[in-house]
């Protein structure tokens, strides 16, 4: 059903712009918790992946352009459109090639369903800054990565932001939140690698990693980096070589150059 909008108090816009990023995660009441997926190309990846779409916000051209099948496969949900002034008005930015896209949150899974048959994942400790998580998840889906595993002080993987820079690749690789740590993983057969710039630090192409039938990868804050107690506590440190003087890399870059490099021997 599509519904033209020429006021900004019509009746289902809030979900696009008044409700601030913890309304849609709506914790007391996950079963009902939203996420916002922005681009078509985005919202094809989601719907691809099985995500319930709610309804659509979107630039009236994009109705037959590039929205047209998105609405196509969603004949139940309704599609808001405006002008694009009236709709930049409403989110307070002009829209990534016109079109948003509400959507159900899935419920969060457990650790032990996530990481079955996993070889490799990455554990997310306290990363906030919603840029880096969606380039992680990028590389990871890109570079093998089995499953993310995120720390309840990181940023939330289904944050508007996340999900496009990810590129919709949130949507590709399992993940939940971790609240047991390294025990937990320990539990679950996985070794565990610190990233960190520490004396005792192997280099990340110290065979013994690679050679782990299941690793677990940490990756920690983007100012400070790992705590001490996760450092000390996991099976392995390992730092990525630097040259010219750089003492390190962004989490985001560092993450690529670890799952690449800590791939599964043969892989």
């Amino acid at each position: 059903m599509i519904k033209y909008i020429d006021t900004l108090d019509t009746p289902g816009l809030a979900v696009f712009a008044t409700l601030t990023e913890a309304q849609l995660r709506n914790r007391l009441d996950p079963e009902n918790g939203i996420f916002i997926a922005e681009s078509p190309k985005v919202i094809r990846v989601a719907l691809d992946a099985g995500l319930e779409p709610l309804a659509l916000l979107c630039e009236e051209r994009h109705i037959e352009g590039d929205a047209a099948d998105i609405i196509a496969r969603c004949p139940d949900m309704t599609v808001y459109t405006g002008s694009r002034e009236l709709l930049s008005s409403l989110t307070g930015y002009t829209l990534t090639r016109g079109v948003l896209c509400a959507m159900r949150r899935p419920l969060a899974a457990a650790v032990e369903d996530v990481v079955r048959g996993a070889r490799r994942v990455a554990v997310i400790d306290g990363v906030v800054d919603t840029t880096n998580i969606g380039a992680i998840f990028r590389s990871a889906a890109a570079l093998g990565i089995d499953a993310v595993l995120l720390t309840p002080t990181s940023c939330d993987p289904l944050n508007r932001r996340a999900v496009r820079v990810s590129m919709g690749s949130v949507f590709l690789v399992p993940w939940t939140w971790l609240d047991g740590g390294y025990v937990q993983l320990r539990q679950l057969g996985f070794k565990t690698v610190a990233m960190a710039l520490r004396d005792d630090s192997v280099s990340i192409d110290n065979p013994a990693l690679c050679a782990e039938p299941r690793l677990a990868i940490v990756l920690g804050t983007e100012g400070d980096g790992l705590a001490d107690k996760q450092i000390t506590g996991a099976d392995y440190v390992c730092r990525i070589p630097m040259a010219h003087g750089v003492d390190s890399l962004n989490v985001a870059a560092a993450s690529a150059v670890a799952f690449w490099q800590l791939r599964c021997s043969g892989q």
